[in-house]
This record gives structure tokens, C-alpha cells and sequence, in this order.
């Protein structure tokens, strides 16, 4: 998305302290980019601190006002150490996405104590954490607007991914914290939304479209007939974090092309013809 780009000022979103996990690259990136361009004030975090400084400097040659924090989402002393830096910078944050996330392949079978602690840690956990962290910046905005948090889950929390470790059970998680988060602080008016992405094209998947085939089959996969972009899940989360969806709580958005809405297609039925 180029920031320049975007007219400022319909989702209300100028001036506002945002908080962004998993910043420095894919999807992270795109909300970063969405909430900049509407005006907001950024806070980025992400663990590889060499990526997240490339990206200030994206920031900073269009003069947009950010902040980078190199933090682990796994770690409540790092989360609530950046989240004091914030304040001290920008004051309370009104906005907390919580994007950053790991995958471990593998059946569950083979999968490892390890792994699977590694992917709940920083995929659930830091979630938690992190709201955790911000909890009380969030909750300071009772009478002046509210805020909201933002949780990036995947299709994946809603339906089994096979070999991919803990990463759906994760994702499901995520769906139910958001609303225990939306029930527990909704009288403080802090709200707590769900993207779930489908099939989204990002650096980390890029591999799997230079086979052969890959993409045309995941397109027809879609009811959109194409796969997803990053810039695609960022307006999505912009709507939500803005005071534009101010009485969405509590919600999932599944932003996946329809996808999900093609089970029947996917399946023989002898005696229907698709339409040509």
C-alpha cells in the first residue's frame, strides 16, 4: 500500500496511538502501512530488530511518526517494558493489533514438546500478554471513545490444517480469548475483534507460488477467484481498530476470498453441473 496514497480522516484514526505486533514484515507490515496512512501514531514491535529498523525507515522518509520496539511477544517483562516505553512516548495506547505469530510444521504425532510450546507461546500466549501489557492504557480511553484490539487468527482457527503442528489450535484460541477479552473489558469500552486471513500472499509464503500450479489451484479455491493480499487483511483491521466499528465486538471476520464457503463445491455430486 502506498501511504501517500490514502485520504486521511473517515475511519478517525489521526493521531491515534497504535500498537502493532509482528511488524516488520507481511501482514504486520500492511496494518502498519494502513494505520499510517490514516493519520495514526505507531508503536511497531517485532522480534528481529534489523527488520523492524528497515521498515522505520520506510516510515521515515514519508514522515510518518513511529516508534520501534525489538521485543519477544513470548516475554511479559519485554511486552510490558515496551509498553511503558510507549506510553512515555506517545502516551496511552488506543489500539492494540496483535499480529505476530510462528509456525512449526509437522503431524501431531511427530510434532515436538518443543514446537508445540513455541508456536502456543507466541501465537496465544503473546496475545494475552500483550493485552495484558497494554491492558491499562486500553482501559484509560473509558470515557473519551473507548479503544479496541485487533487479533490477527487465521481460516485455520476455524477449520484443521493438517502437519501444521499447533498453529490451528492456537488460532482457535485466539477466536475465544478475543471474546472472554470482549466480554471481561467490554464495560471499560474496549473493544476486541478477529481477522481471520485465508489463503494470503505474504514473503513467507512466497515459495509456495513458484511451484507450479500452486497458485491457479488456490485461486479456484476461492469464491474471489484470487489469492489474497496482505493490503486485503490491513483494511479489514483498520475498520475494526477505528472508531468506525465502534459497536463490533466480539466478532470474527473471515477474510478469505469465500473459501469457506466453498465445502460443497469441493466435494463430487453427481447429477449437479457446475456452471460454465
Amino acid at each position: 500500500m502506498a501511504m501517500e496514497k490514502v485520504q486521511t480522516g473517515w475511519l478517525q484514526l489521526q493521531d491515534r496511538v497504535c500498537v502493532v505486533t509482528g511488524a516488520a514484515s507481511g501482514i504486520g507490515l500492511a496494518v502498519a502501512q494502513a494505520l499510517a496512512a490514516q493519520g495514526a501514531r505507531l508503536a511497531l514491535i517485532d522480534k528481529n530488530a534489523a527488520a523492524l529498523q528497515a521498515v522505520v525507515r520506510q516510515f521515515e522518509a514519508v514522515a510518518r511518526p513511529v516508534i520501534a520496539l525489538a521485543c519477544d511477544t513470548s516475554s511479559e517483562a519485554q511486552l510490558q517494558a515496551a509498553a511503558q516505553q510507549v506510553e512515555r512516548t506517545w502516551g496511552a495506547a488506543r489500539t492494540l493489533v496483535n499480529n505476530a505469530g510462528v509456525l512449526r510444521a509437522g503431524s501431531l504425532d511427530a510434532l515436538t514438546l518443543a514446537d508445540w510450546n513455541l508456536v502456543l507461546s507466541v501465537d496465544l500466549t503473546g496475545y494475552w500478554l500483550a493485552a495484558k501489557a497494554f491492558g491499562a492504557q486500553l482501559r484509560s480511553h473509558r470515557e473519551d471513545g473507548g479503544a479496541s484490539m485487533v487479533h490477527v487468527a487465521s481460516i485455520a482457527g476455524h477449520f484443521p490444517q493438517s502437519h501444521s503442528g499447533a498453529y490451528s489450535a492456537a488460532k482457535a484460541g485466539v477466536c475465544l480469548l478475543s471474546r472472554q477479552f470482549a466480554v471481561e473489558w467490554g464495560a471499560d469500552a474496549v473493544r476486541s475483534n478477529v481477522v481471520c486471513p485465508g489463503m494470503i500472499r505474504t514473503p513467507l509464503s512466497a515459495d509456495f507460488y513458484a511451484q507450479p500450479g500452486v497458485e491457479q489451484a488456490r485461486c479456484a479455491a476461492t469464491a474471489s477467484g484470487r489469492v489474497g493480499e496482505a493490503d486485503d487483511i490491513a483494511d479489514t483491521v483498520a475498520f475494526l481498530a477505528s472508531p468506525r466499528a465502534g459497536y463490533v465486538n466480539a466478532t470474527e471476520i473471515m477474510v478469505d476470498g469465500g473459501m469457506s464457503a466453498k465445502l460443497m463445491d469441493m466435494v463430487p455430486r453427481p447429477g449437479f453441473s457446475q456452471a460454465s
